[in-house]
């Protein structure tokens, strides 16, 4: 038994099980696994982005490592918040500085011995000889083809003759191969000084993004304790505050105080529940900002009283209204499990499909729009300032049992993260559906999308008709999306249990 790995392309998957059966550790894993998502799956993160970690060793305290870019030292722009272009650059870009820690963490606490240079060395490999573009960035760059052609240095990378890619087309990636030896042979802070740092920061500059080499410099990774929270005899475990992690545990707590036992697995009951606890932990989410800037007190918000309250508060036939805007935002999952029993779980994210849109120069790097999450208000605990870090969506999750890792899973999706959670998790654990089924289980998705612009609660179409009629009576404005649709959650599971350690993906793509 080596371990397993969930990631949603195969030659992320393969490099991360590479590593375990080297005898790796599951950080170590993941470095690699991401490492090649940032190659394989440009459109939905890369080395201009970010990444939330959690990671439990077999015996000892887990941790969450942060690895958020903070806001630039430069001054806010006026009027909205751009959502695309230089101008929506606002951050800087972490996700490097996570896989060192996570590296560093590996080597001290979990008895990893893997080289840097070896867990880059796979993406390096599909940067320089090419990968066949998956259908998800062919779906991507065609709906947002239009104004892509205005995106600095984008066309050059990802069209030809000013049309996207096709899926199966060979895309070499050149530029990002460059970035990527430099970042194995001088280390993970050649990204943020030294050479490569420079060649970044010229190329984001001559874009017209107001970047220094001092906000490179600065950009860290927080080491945090992960939240938590006791379910039907296990321990979710979430990343803090600025994540959203804490608005799924108190929708998990909510639901706690409900028997959806006597339920059925997505009946109207318990897709109303699950609606319904999401509202409420929903309307609590604007408080959420960076700690450093506005501490919380995040053991009151979990308060199993004001949970508890919560749940009472919620009616079984009526819909609370839901007049409010959803966020948009892509990213990828990846999590692991390895032979001594030590998992980790990430999320990494450029923020909206293809960040900013902007490329770092010759890089090959696509930098991320996240700053777009802080508030156009100055009053606002999310407002914009140097060095804060801006609301995350970003949500990793992990469940314990006895204090070992048992279950590994996040999900894309922006908004509907904690939603695509609620769901999975109450059919693993409270219906005993095994992950395969959970995954392929129908699900909600609530709120404004990309295509939809009411606040409807869009139900995939195998959502059977009569439950659809159900709930349409208590309230809720039903839009039926396509069955098993990627707006539902690209969600995977890694589970470890007396028969070894498995993963699985969702089916969706």
């Amino acid at each position: 038994m080596s371990g397993a790995v969930s990631t949603p392309h195969p030659l992320a998957t393969a490099a991360g099980m590479q590593v375990l059966r080297a005898g790796g550790t599951a950080p170590e894993a993941l470095i690699a696994a991401g490492a090649v998502l940032t190659v394989v799956m440009p459109h939905f993160c890369g080395l201009g982005g970010d990444a939330v970690w959690l990671v439990a060793p077999a015996k000892g305290a887990a941790r969450s490592f942060l690895a958020i870019g903070q806001g630039l030292e430069r001054p806010f722009p006026r009027g909205p918040i751009p959502l695309r272009g230089p101008q929506s650059v606002l951050t800087s870009a972490a996700v490097l500085a996570g896989w060192a820690h996570a590296l560093d963490f590996a080597r001290a606490r979990l008895g990893g011995r893997a080289q840097w240079h070896d867990l880059l060395a796979p993406a390096i490999a599909h940067a320089d000889t090419g990968f066949a573009v998956t259908p998800s960035q062919e779906f991507w760059s065609r709906f947002r083809a239009q104004e892509a052609v205005t995106w600095p240095g984008f066309a050059a990378l990802y069209m030809e003759n000013g049309q996207p890619l096709q899926a199966g087309a060979l895309l070499r990636q050149q530029g990002l191969a460059g970035s990527l030896r430099a970042l194995a042979e001088d280390g993970a802070r050649a990204f943020y000084q030294g050479a490569l740092s420079r060649q970044i920061v010229d190329g984001l500059r001559a874009a017209g993004v107001q970047i220094s080499q001092q906000d490179l410099a600065r950009t860290t990774c927080r080491d945090a304790r992960p939240l938590s929270l006791s379910y039907r005899g296990m321990t979710l475990l979430a990343p803090p505050p600025p994540t959203q992690g804490l608005t799924t545990l108190q929708i998990m707590g909510q639901l706690r105080a409900l028997d959806l036992t006597r339920m059925q697995a997505g009946s109207a009951d318990h897709i109303h529940l699950c609606v319904e606890a999401v509202k409420r932990a929903f309307l609590q989410r604007g408080q959420i900002a960076d700690p450093a800037a506005h501490p919380m007190d995040t053991d009151r918000h979990l308060d199993p009283a004001r949970l508890d309250g919560w749940a009472q508060d919620i009616s079984m036939s009526h819909a609370l209204p839901w007049p409010h805007v959803w966020a948009h935002g892509d990213t990828v999952f990846l999590g692991a499990i390895d032979e001594m029993g030590n998992a980790a779980s990430v999320l990494q994210s450029t923020y909206f499909d293809w960040g900013s849109g902007v490329v770092a120069g010759d890089t090959g790097i696509v930098w991320q729009n996240r700053g777009a999450a802080f508030s156009a208000d100055p009053a606002h605990v999310n407002a914009f300032a140097p060095g804060k870090l801006p609301f995350y969506t970003l949500n990793p999750g992990m469940a314990l049992q006895d204090g070992v890792p048992k279950l590994v899973y996040g999900t894309q999706g922006a908004d509907g993260q904690p939603q695509t959670l609620a769901m999975l998790l109450t059919r693993m654990i409270d219906f005993d559906q095994s992950p395969p089924d959970a995954l392929a289980g129908p699900r909600f998705l609530l709120g404004r999308t990309f295509s939809d612009s009411r606040d409807s609660l869009k139900l995939e179409a195998d959502v059977d008709p009569q439950t659809r009629t159900q709930l349409a009576a208590r309230g809720h404005e039903i839009l039926v999306i396509p069955a098993q649709s990627p707006m539902a959650g690209l969600a995977g599971v890694v589970q470890s249990g007396v028969d070894g350690i498995h993963a699985w993906h969702d089916p969706r793509v």
